[in-house]
């Protein structure tokens, strides 16, 4: 008999013992919830950009709940776990948040990424369909290029002037952050383990997901083209949509109720379904 999510009793029941093996402390560490939505019939799992935090996703959970229950990843290494040591590819991060979000699954899912996120999502949408036959409603990728087309260039920004001008230019900082040195100090160093994270990250182009993706991206983004974030229909057997929005790289910034809107149309049109 299967459920929803396609997952079979068998895989329920693998997915409860395996809850076992990650304590609520450590899925505290990784996952974080704003706003309950106890009665959401959907998740979100959002997946911050390179140097970003969880936290980034407190006014998108604000929006979308309670009527979809959204969480977003902590990655190790910033804010709060700022100690605990980098994930230094992004193999090993999808590994990680696969392993603490698959005893967590109690209802349809969906998953958000922004930049960097946006093949972490990929990639743990990937684990999810092939280790515990789960195939997200929607992955939403966005100011990101498709994953077959890592490698066509590479960012080697390896000294600090490089990495702020970089995040200046890009934008999603705060410029009073870039001119703190203490904060400064305290942020450089994800940054630039995930810059590095991305620069190895490869992914042939016939490597496919079953889940549809939604393209959401800015025709004016200095770090990806159009012609980069359309080829991510290579990258899924379902459906492919494409979202143009305008304002760079961090365009979820300049039109909030617009990204919005998208996502809450499309989990309900996939929840319909």
């Amino acid at each position: 008999m299967r459920g929803a999510w396609g997952v079979s009793r068998s895989h329920r029941s693998d997915r409860r013992r395996n809850s076992a093996l990650v304590k609520p402390s450590t899925q505290r560490l990784w996952v974080r919830r704003f706003h309950e939505a106890d009665g959401a019939k959907t998740g979100l799992v959002c997946f911050p950009h390179a140097g970003g935090s969880a936290s980034y996703f407190y006014r998108l959970s604000a929006a979308l709940s309670p009527d979809f229950d959204v969480t977003a990843i902590q990655y190790p290494g910033r804010q709060d776990r700022y100690s605990e040591p980098f994930v230094k590819t992004i193999d090993d991060l999808a590994d990680h948040i696969f392993a603490v979000l698959n005893p967590m699954i109690d209802r349809p899912i969906a998953l958000f990424g922004h930049s960097m996120g946006a093949v972490v999502g990929f990639e743990v949408a990937r684990r999810f369909e092939k280790s515990a036959g789960i195939k997200p409603t929607t992955v939403f990728v966005s100011a990101m290029r498709a994953p077959g087309r890592f490698g066509e260039e590479t960012t080697q920004v390896e000294d600090d002037a490089g990495l702020i001008n970089r995040m200046r230019t890009l934008g999603g900082t705060d410029p009073l952050l870039l001119a703190d040195p203490k904060m400064l100090e305290m942020v450089l160093p994800a940054f630039r383990n995930d810059i590095r994270a991305l620069d190895q990250y490869r992914r042939d182009r016939e490597v496919r997901i079953g889940a549809p993706i939604t393209v959401m991206t800015a025709s004016d983004d200095s770090l990806t083209s159009m012609d980069q974030a359309t080829a991510w229909e290579q990258h899924t057997s379902g459906d492919c949509t494409v979202h143009i929005f305008n304002g760079g790289h961090f365009y979820l910034e300049k039109h909030p109720h617009r990204v919005v809107t998208v996502i809450a149309e499309t989990l309900r049109s996939r929840h319909s379904e």
